[in-house]
């Protein structure tokens, strides 16, 4: 598919208002999206386990309006937040060619997470997939009449415009974005990922980690730009399209030593990419040094699977299969809680992606 098969061509003008809502999932990477072309495209595959507990929640209602200008208000946990507004505003001029109806409307925003914002949990790519969601469902209210497959990947799509890692939270529980030999997959948007998975993956949990629950220091969107001239850039992009070889391999046979070092490789890579940038930065906190230190430590001595991962922030995904969720808890609340601010922590597992709340 390309670009041009998501353009809206007609639809029914007649529809004065109407109400919709969607939760959608954040997810995880295990190979790394970082640095971007223009127009949102990655510079490298990734792929991601989509989660469950920690999503947004968006309900947009769309009133008949007079004008051609964008108009919307955005609430956020039932206040009005103008902070938002900008990111949206662009959001807008990106997808206008693909649905001319946005200036006819104006649009009330209703959004809350189950996390907190701006805290390292991809809250941008669960809630630019929720508003994309919830557009699509107004896209066929006015006459759209979809296939789960076509609604799917033009959400996607239209969730990648907003932040591109939301282009992976559409669906699950694994998702794959960008092109590589690896898969069918396309930098246009995210698809399910299409390889065999062993019942080792099935149902994956993961406990994040709550080092720091404030603004991160560094927006994603300015650490995607830092790859621009980064001296190690393209044998980053390299290495990740080796990485996600290598871990449908894996995903296949099963085989937990090696998704262990695949999945912390990368998130210690997409950290060193920060440390020597210019300029450059450390995103972790002397808190997620100890429970990396620790993670390591109960590996050695209990033999288990449990490994970690980061995004472009301080807190820590426990990574762990579903038979060892008992085991796991116990060395959270013995021996991880305390690095977390004020023992914050929770538990996830992969999910099945974003489900409509109301139509």
């Amino acid at each position: 598919m390309t670009a041009q098969d998501f353009i809206l061509k007609s639809y029914n003008t007649n529809i004065e208002k109407g109400t919709v809502k969607w939760s959608s999932p954040s997810n995880i990477a295990l190979v790394k999206y970082w640095g971007k072309k223009e127009h949102q495209i990655p510079e490298n595959p990734s792929i991601s386990f989509t989660l469950s507990n920690c999503k947004t929640i968006t309900e947009l209602t769309y009133t008949k309006k007079e004008g051609n200008d964008f108009s919307f208000d955005v609430y956020f946990e039932g206040k009005m937040n103008e902070a938002f507004k900008p990111k949206i505003q662009t959001f807008f001029e990106r997808i206008e060619q693909y649905m001319p109806f946005l200036r006819d409307y104006h649009f009330k925003i209703d959004t809350e997470n189950t996390f907190p914002h701006s805290s390292g949990i991809a809250s941008s790519a669960s809630g630019m997939s929720a508003l994309a969601l919830c557009l699509m469902s107004v896209e066929e209210e006015l006459g759209g009449d979809y296939s789960n497959d076509y609604f799917n990947k033009k959400a996607s799509f239209l969730a990648r415009l907003g932040s591109g890692s939301a282009c992976r939270s559409i669906e699950g529980e694994l998702v794959v974005w960008g092109a590589n030999e690896s898969t069918e997959s396309s930098d246009l948007f995210g698809i399910p990922f299409d390889g065999q998975v062993h019942e080792n993956f099935k149902n994956y949990q993961d406990t994040i980690l709550l080092v720091d629950k404030g603004e991160k220091q560094v927006s994603s969107t300015v650490g995607h730009k830092l790859m621009y001239g980064h001296p190690f850039a393209q044998l980053r992009f390299s290495q990740a399209h080796d990485n996600l070889a290598k871990l449908k391999t894996v995903l296949a046979s099963g085989d937990l030593e090696t998704f262990v070092k695949i999945v912390e490789s990368e998130a210690l890579t997409l950290h060193a990419m920060m440390m020597t940038s210019m300029p450059y930065f450390i995103l972790m906190k002397p808190n997620t040094l100890d429970i990396i230190n620790r993670i390591w430590k109960y590996r050695e001595e209990h033999k288990s699977n449990v490994c970690f991962t980061l995004d472009a922030g301080a807190n820590v995904h426990l990574l762990y299969p579903e038979s060892e969720q008992t085991a796991i808890h116990e060395f959270i609340e013995t021996d991880l809680a305390k690095y977390c601010q004020n023992e914050h922590f929770i538990h996830d597992f992969a999910g099945k992606g974003a489900q409509l709340i109301k139509n």
